[in-house]
């Protein structure tokens, strides 16, 4: 690929390769809109390889070929945060979120209130900063004082860009949660119980010990997935839910279900009002709800219904006999 080229050549074709790698990134995995096939990809995939590893000078630690993962490490550095990852605060009753929300009126009294509600995802907290548009450092909640670099194995979510689209600030810091997407989950889970390897839990806690292996390529494996929706940065948006759209433009994968409501005079919002943004039942949650065992529910709220079950699974071109063991662990028959 390298033959005939100068040193210059080289050098503005590996950017271009760089640059048509990310961008077809983007529209795969963040848009799902991909406008060249698997094949043509993995072939400038091996072009750029190819160009890298006759010119190491022009390594770059943000190319798409970073992604695969790298060499293993030995433990992982401990990163204080220049602002605290504070967890959130829950509640099981409509009675203490009206309560919360009666306190709000009361501290801005006067002041227009707007609330947006979004979905939570149930994975691991993580903060993300960005110089000059590359990814700079991936760091653990922690305690929420000190969290723990885990860059390279971050590198392997190919949701998480690893360098932004025109128009993002020149610094920032933007927070989400890495998580294991319930098809990925069940797959592994099929695949270990074939192997004769003990189950995994459940999503959350298989997607935090991901995140600590030591080996990259192992993380790379795992096909983990990441939603952003905090962005810290000067001069951003007014407002969260336009920080979050912005975030969007930028190349992140933020949330599609948000919901902003303004409390206007003579206008009560109740708890019950935050429902609507709430997609259908998980799988798990509609089977135990009703009782049967006929129906499959994937992570984006898609009801399937006993026959199309095998056609779910062939997806993944499974085998008969993983097909089988899937059925015999979720129940369905």
């Amino acid at each position: 690929m390298s033959e005939g080229l100068n040193k210059e050549d080289a050098r503005l074709k590996i950017q271009s390769l760089r640059d048509e790698l990310h961008e077809h990134n983007h529209l795969y995995y963040n848009l799902a809109e991909p406008v060249i096939s698997d094949r043509e990809f993995d072939e400038l995939m091996k072009s750029l390889e190819s160009l890298e590893s006759s010119h190491p000078e022009f390594e770059d630690d943000v190319s798409p070929t970073k992604r695969p993962g790298g060499d293993p490490v030995d433990g992982f550095e401990k990163v204080a945060h220049e602002h605290p990852m504070l967890s959130l605060s829950n509640t099981y009753n409509k009675e203490e979120v009206e309560e919360w929300m009666a306190r709000v009126v009361k501290e801005l009294e006067g002041e227009e209130i707007v609330y947006v509600m979004e979905l939570k995802y149930d994975g691991v907290a993580i903060s993300l900063k960005y110089k000059g548009g590359r990814l700079k450092s991936a760091i653990t909640r922690g305690d929420g004082v000190t969290g723990e670099d885990i860059t390279s194995n971050v590198k392997t979510i190919n949701t998480i860009p690893l360098l932004l689209r025109q128009g993002a600030p020149e610094e920032f810091e933007i927070r989400g949660e890495i998580f294991y997407p319930f098809k990925e989950f069940q797959l592994l889970n099929v695949l270990r119980e074939e192997s004769g390897l003990p189950l995994f839990a459940n999503p959350r806690n298989t997607a935090s010990g991901s995140l600590k292996m030591q080996d990259s390529k192992e993380v790379a494996k795992r096909k983990l997935d990441c939603m952003m929706y905090g962005v810290i940065a000067k001069g951003s948006a007014e407002g969260h839910r336009a920080d979050v759209e912005l975030a969007k433009s930028w190349g992140f994968r933020t949330p599609d279900e948000m919901l902003k409501m303004t409390l206007q005079e003579s206008q009560t919002i109740q708890a019950d009002d935050f429902v609507p943004i709430m997609p259908d039942l998980r799988w798990d949650q509609f089977l135990q709800k009703n009782g049967q065992l006929s129906a499959l529910v994937d992570l984006d709220a898609f009801v399937y219904g006993p026959k199309e079950l095998e056609l779910i699974l062939l997806e993944y071109l499974l085998t008969s006999r993983q097909i089988e063991i899937f059925k015999k662990q979720y129940g369905l028959y």
